[in-house]
């Protein structure tokens, strides 16, 4: 294994392990949207939260060495196969149906083997330090727990005859599993958040929102496909494009440049994790988690514009999918708000003051048309994406001009070697 550098970047080893997660998002949106009840949302963000887990996890993994030197590509090709089983039997996680493989051993199991060959990797770099060895040893507790959870969680419907008891049991013993693992990452794995290359982890995150994004216009495609080509589906495709590029700018145009130089200049240690852990990891969770609910409604809402029984602009949006929609939206442009002011310490007043627009003026866009609904989500939030970029005062050209001289410096040193060396 080769250690990385403060200078590496994202490698296409860890690309190649990123279409695994456009595949998970697309499945878990899928199912969640096929059958969509409040439990079944949980049951979604249990899922969501577990995948990102994972991914974090070899985030972090490719952080600290270089992903596609050694022997690391054959940990990565054993994650991504597990990651993929684990996305297959989804459908059977919570409940284990007749005619195939046990859905609840095979999705704990492929998590245990997932986390375990991450471990395995940091254990390798420990080995040589008697606390840490012992901390990493403490550390394959909290994996082995979750998936022992998961397991009794999968058993759980079939021993308890009525369903009332059973459900929530079942979805307390997932939330468990997951604060064990979430809560042993922060208290045991603080030299973990230590990142050897902020460009590294900064892109890393960049991509796996982008990911997401991408997940959205793909609900869109899907949602279109095998129905007519309407008026009303043309325009709500045409909306909600509107909205993942709103999304898109908010992150891309300034943030993203801006986190990434903040993480550069962290020096203090507590600095330093605060943004790695508290910004990239749980907040990232939480924008990405938004992204993908905004998603979910806007399949639904896809289907039901093209299905000509329902009204030209379609039924009201009703308040179930409008907290779904709105909701999601608003729970991305809240986390870029938190982020902004744990990593630079900005209040960034035209962000907040668009979640409470949405907040405000959702229990009445609620009640109307689909389409309308979802056009006063697009100008609401296109509206405060572009404020939130008008209003910087110099402070946006500065920051994007430092990430183009830094762009620029690196390929002026990256052609220097290869006319030296190629």
């Amino acid at each position: 294994m080769r250690a990385g550098a403060p200078g590496s970047r994202t490698t296409r080893l860890e690309l190649f392990y990123d279409l695994v997660f456009v595949f998970a998002f697309l499945s878990v949106t899928t199912l969640t949207a096929s059958e969509l009840t409040p439990v079944n949302l949980y049951r979604f963000l249990l899922v969501l939260a577990l995948l990102w887990w994972s991914w974090t996890g070899f985030a972090r993994l490719g952080n600290a060495f270089r992903a596609d030197q050694g022997v690391l590509p054959l940990v990565g090709f054993i994650t991504m196969a597990a990651t993929f089983l684990l996305v297959l039997s989804e459908p059977d996680a919570f409940e284990n149906n007749p005619g195939g493989l046990p859905g609840p051993l095979v999705f704990a199991g492929c998590y245990f083997v997932i986390r375990m060959a991450q471990l395995a990797v940091f254990g390798c770099l420990d080995r040589s330090d008697p606390v840490r060895r012992r901390r990493l040893l403490m550390r394959a507790a909290f994996p082995t727990t979750a998936t022992v959870l998961l397991v009794v969680a999968g058993t759980v419907p079939a021993r308890l005859p009525q369903e009332r008891f059973a459900i929530p049991l079942q979805l307390s013993l997932w939330t468990l599993a997951l604060l064990v693992e979430y809560v042993g990452g922060v208290t045991l794995a603080r030299q973990w958040w230590m990142v050897l290359s902020a460009g590294h982890w900064a892109e890393r995150h960049a991509l796996i929102v982008l990911v997401a994004l991408g997940e959205s216009i793909i609900a869109l495609g899907f949602g279109k496909h095998g129905l007519p080509l309407t008026g009303p589906v043309a325009v709500s495709a045409l909306l909600g494009i509107v909205v993942v590029a709103a999304l898109w700018w908010a992150y891309f145009d300034t943030f993203s440049f801006a986190l990434e130089q903040a993480l550069h200049k962290a020096r203090d240690e507590e600095a330093r994790i605060r943004i790695t852990r508290d910004v990239y990891t749980f907040l990232h969770l939480a924008m990405v988690a938004g992204i993908v609910l905004f998603a979910l409604g806007l399949k639904d809402l896809l289907v039901e514009a093209a299905d000509t029984s329902t009204p030209d602009w379609g039924p009201p949006l009703g308040n179930f999918w409008g907290v779904v929609m709105y909701g999601g939206v608003a729970l991305y442009l809240l986390g870029l708000a938190r982020c902004w002011w744990l990593a630079l310490r900005e209040v960034r007043r035209p962000l907040l003051l668009t979640v409470v627009a949405l907040a405000v003026v959702g229990p009445i866009a609620f009640q109307i048309a689909e389409l309308m609904a979802l056009a006063v989500l697009a100008i609401i939030t296109g509206a405060g994406v572009a404020w939130e970029t008008g209003r910087e005062n110099g402070y946006r050209r500065r920051i994007r001009q430092l990430a183009l001289e830094e762009q620029i410096a690196a390929e002026a040193e990256q052609s220097h070697w290869r006319q030296q060396h190629l």
